[in-house]
């Protein structure tokens, strides 16, 4: 006579089948749970590209390593709830960066920390590129002639290129601390977009290369077109994964680039910035310009008071635009 078996016994090897395609999340730090974090992933504009003050052995020292992470980033200027602050962004970072060499740095923050937030910004030098297109502009700008009839027709195919791109990123982020074992819903993920570092307001006398070497009909499609697309692109993605998203866009109104005319206190990105001791350094000589058209450490400041007020709302999207008393607010309006 054929044996049935139990069904508590077949109840437990339905459970054995099911787990055998998903394995337990590694042993974590036992203090794990006294120690939270917030963690920075991306590409410059987290890092702190432009800040200055760069964390030792991101600065091209070693003569590989340019992740420019700085110690005025903003993520490091935000006031969370959290015993650390943890940036693993690297200027020039794409989407398939981040996934291969900041998510394992990642997972090691979450078994030694409890990660209580994730902030990424990502996609500006994935299909858009969006440095080579100011570089481009800066070149026509050489070459009196605009760069915006180039680059302006593909610029939204490349963000509609730039989309699943960054959604696959952020699902592997919440991959990866699913595989450490975190509910999507024990910590928060936001995705931030990017800020226009130029404006067409700027004085004509700071077009060129002491400040801004760029035409108006270019920083115009910069301002009004280019960087609300991308930032459109960038929220698709986020609602994708459940992300919350903070929308940069504006961020810099009445504080870009060369806008302050002789007195640059009050802008929040760095002017054309030439690293002439670098030039003169066949190891470094391809960066000296790397800093140029980034928040400077007044912008990560103003970014970071922002991103402080976004985390501690419940609002699942947010911008940051300026005040009237000149800082850097948190808006839910549309």
């Amino acid at each position: 006579m054929r044996r049935v078996l139990p069904l508590a016994v077949i109840g437990l090897l339905a459970i054995l089948v099911i787990v055998s395609d998903h394995p337990f999340p590694p042993p974590s730090d036992p203090d794990r749970e006294s120690r939270t974090a917030v963690v920075a992933l991306g590409d410059s504009t987290m890092s702190g590209e432009g800040a200055g003050n760069y964390e030792p052995g991101t600065d091209g020292e070693d003569g590989g390593n340019w992740c420019h992470r700085s110690r005025d980033a903003e993520i490091l200027k935000a006031a969370v709830e959290a015993d650390q602050r943890i940036n693993l962004a690297c200027s020039g970072a794409n989407s398939d960066k981040l996934r291969n060499e900041q998510l394992p740095r990642l997972r090691e923050v979450a078994a030694a920390n409890r990660v209580v937030g994730i902030v990424v910004a990502v996609g500006a030098n994935d299909d858009p590129r969006f440095a080579e297109i100011l570089n481009k502009c800066f070149e026509a700008w050489g070459k009196r002639s605009d760069c915006t009839s180039s680059v302006a027709p593909e610029w939204t195919k490349r963000v509609r290129r730039m989309v699943p791109k960054v959604e696959n990123t952020l699902s592997a982020i919440r991959q990866t601390m699913r595989d450490s074992g975190y509910l999507d819903s024990s910590y928060e993920l936001v995705v931030q977009s990017y800020a226009a570092p130029v404006s067409p307001k700027m004085p004509r006398s700071l077009q060129n290369l002491s400040g801004c070497p760029l035409r108006t009909s270019d920083l115009e499609w910069v301002v009004e077109e280019a960087v609300p697309e991308l930032s459109n692109g960038l929220r698709e993605a986020a609602a994708k994964v459940n992300a919350r998203f903070l929308d940069l866009a504006r961020a810099g109104e009445g504080h870009e680039a060369c806008v302050g005319g002789d007195d640059p206190s009050s802008e929040w990105f760095t002017r054309l910035a030439v690293d002439w001791d670098g030039l003169r350094d066949q190891r470094r000589s391809s960066h000296a310009l790397q800093e140029s058209f980034h928040p400077n450490a007044r912008g990560h400041e103003q970014i970071g008071r922002c991103l402080t007020e976004f985390l501690a709302s419940d609002e699942r999207d947010g911008a940051c635009v300026p005040r009237l008393d000149g800082s850097l607010g948190l808006t839910t309006e549309g």
